[in-house]
């Protein structure tokens, strides 16, 4: 009796120590499992980049779609980059199309190369202009290669319903370019119909929202009392968006954020004395010659505002000495809100500042530089603070392709009387609601305009060149007001050519 019980004892410690040697070995192996499967994580093994027929991979990059907009005829993506990560190329990136009732990582449509990726540094972001496919519906997203990641997608907003651009200014108010009101061009707008609105999302949670007063309204241009809560927590409010409503109304969708971006207003003498602000489009082929003819003659800083171009002129602005800053303006038909904007910016340090195309060229006769004649007009009368200057239009002077030796020596046919005029003003005269109508600004009530002699200064406007350079440039017009050649509006504007367009 006794050594049965004690061959059981030894029988369980035997299946004991079985059973700790099997539960030891398990262990074991799913830790070396387990430790390889990290170490392989941290070796940095990308997943495989589907095609485009089969499921998209569950990937989470450090870069991030914020924002997504729709044009007629394009979409555009802009990305958020933490400092560290190297930027995206044309050849990096595809454009994606999904069917909007799919998920995010079922199978998309189709796959195309984008328009155009362009840098914005000052914002940290990226702006990817990819092609609109029709039928209209499809989402937009961004495939990375080599490696297939699949950037979320994000909210989609329409172009023409839209806050576009923010800035607080030196007053702390917060000035709102909007796109969707429709308000009359040239005039300022009744500000008790408009509210601004502040908050994470300005269309989804109207309960965590601030609003304030419109101080002013005119055109595209909002200038809103800014919160204290805005203004005494600058850091911890990046993320918050600003947009305007009519009385009544919802807000516009908005993409912006109220950052201050306007240096304050210091004593002394501007940094440069004479610097020009532009907006255009496929004009790198012009570029070079507009810019060193003006720079002879006095220009020290150009602000160029581009408006889509595909044809690299970023290497133009790069190339030589020249004071050149390029800034992307994805924004189609708001060449006057453009205006406005870079006459916030050059105001800090530019004393005047001009407004003109690539094909207009300063004419001094009488050999005096830019430099002087605003030397001489600050000395005679301080209250002057805009030169209007009379444009005389060339025609294409018999020439059927685009002149070898440049704009100013190949046009030589120019029409007797001037038409219309553009303006040199001071950016600190400027009336708070930036009205302008390209040709000019509205003035504080305080300053004047002159109109210049013409034997001292006029505008060489090479309006109408050859066929191949007139219809790009009527292609599709920047200003917001002024109707597309195409179209049976106002066919009697001088902004238009006689009997076709602008």
């Amino acid at each position: 009796m006794k050594h049965r019980k004690k061959r059981a004892v030894l029988s369980e410690i035997q299946i004991l120590r079985k059973s700790f040697i099997c539960c030891t070995l398990l262990l074991v192996c799913f830790a070396a499992f387990t430790f390889s499967s990290f170490r392989l994580l941290f070796r940095g093994l990308h997943p495989w980049r589907p095609p485009a027929t089969t499921a998209i991979a569950r990937v989470k990059p450090n870069i991030s779609i914020i924002e997504t907009v729709e044009f007629p005829d394009e979409t555009v993506i802009f990305l958020k980059y933490p400092p560290s990560t190297p930027l995206f190329t044309k050849y990096d990136i595809y454009c994606i199309y999904l069917t909007p009732n799919s998920s995010q990582y079922q199978q998309y449509q189709l796959k195309q190369s984008p328009v155009s990726v362009e840098n914005n540094e000052l914002l940290g972001q990226q702006i990817i202009r990819c092609p609109l496919i029709k039928p209209l519906g499809l989402l937009t997203s961004l495939s990375v290669e080599p490696s297939g990641y699949i950037l979320v997608i994000g909210p989609t907003r329409r172009w023409n319903s839209l806050a576009y651009e923010a800035m607080i200014d030196r007053d702390n108010t917060t000035i709102v370019f909007v796109k969707g009101f429709n308000l009359r061009g040239g005039k300022q707008s009744d500000p008790s119909k408009f509210k601004c609105v502040y908050g994470w999302d300005v269309k989804k949670h109207p309960r965590f929202m601030l609003q304030s007063d419109v101080v002013s309204v005119a055109q595209e241009v909002f200038r809103c009392n800014t919160p204290m809560s805005i203004l005494n927590s600058p850091q911890r409010c990046q993320s918050i968006k600003v947009s305007v409503r009519m009385v009544g109304k919802e807000p516009l969708e908005s993409i912006v954020s109220p950052k201050r971006r306007l240096q304050l207003n210091l004593p002394g003498q501007k940094q440069h004395q004479m610097c020009v602000c532009t907006m255009l489009r496929n004009q790198a082929s012009f570029l070079k010659e507009w810019i060193m003819y003006h720079t002879k003659i006095g220009v020290q800083r150009w602000f160029i505002y581009d408006n889509n171009s595909l044809d690299d002129i970023e290497d133009v602005v790069k190339d030589g000495n020249i004071n050149v800053t390029r800034h992307v303006w994805p924004w189609i038909k708001s060449q006057e809100a453009g205006f406005a904007h870079c006459a916030l910016r050059a105001r800090d340090v530019c004393e005047w500042v001009g407004f003109m195309d690539v094909d207009e060229f300063f004419h001094l006769p009488t050999g005096l530089s830019l430099l002087d004649i605003l030397r001489n007009h600050s000395q005679s009368n301080s209250k002057v603070a805009e030169l209007r200057v009379s444009c005389h239009n060339f025609g294409p002077s018999g020439l059927k392709h685009v002149p070898t030796q440049g704009v100013t020596m190949g046009y030589n046919c120019r029409m007797i009387a001037p038409e219309r005029h553009k303006s040199i003003v001071k950016p600190e005269a400027l009336n708070s609601t930036l009205i302008n109508v390209v040709h000019h600004f509205h003035l504080k009530s305080e300053f004047r305009y002159a109109n210049m002699d013409r034997n001292v200064m006029v505008i060489n406007h090479y309006k109408y060149q050859v066929w191949e350079v007139f219809k790009e440039k009527f292609y599709r017009r920047v200003a917001t007001y002024v109707s597309d050649w195409q179209q049976d509006r106002n066919v009697r504007s001088k902004d238009r050519a006689p009997g076709l367009g602008t």
